[in-house]
């Protein structure tokens, strides 16, 4: 077990969004949206992708209207 005075503490992540100031996450830009998504086809958490809630909220539906119309797959095989 480590001790606590050997851990780092975490650098806490600035959402990509806000600091390039996106107002609208298009989801015709797939290539942009799949770094969002896992390997299996499911939207990655906010505490991996830093995003904050609001963008990962926008993100989410961005992804699932890419996936309605066949840019991005429901699940990767």
């Amino acid at each position: 077990m480590h001790s606590p005075k050997t851990r780092t503490p975490k650098r806490k992540r600035s959402c990509n969004f806000c600091a390039d100031s996106v107002k609208v996450i298009d989801y015709k830009q797939h290539e942009m949206l799949s770094r969002y998504v896992n390997e299996y086809g499911r939207i990655r958490p906010r505490r991996q992708t830093g995003t904050c809630a609001k963008h990962q909220r926008a993100l989410a539906v961005a992804i699932k209207r890419a996936r309605h119309i066949a840019l991005l797959p429901f699940a990767d095989e």
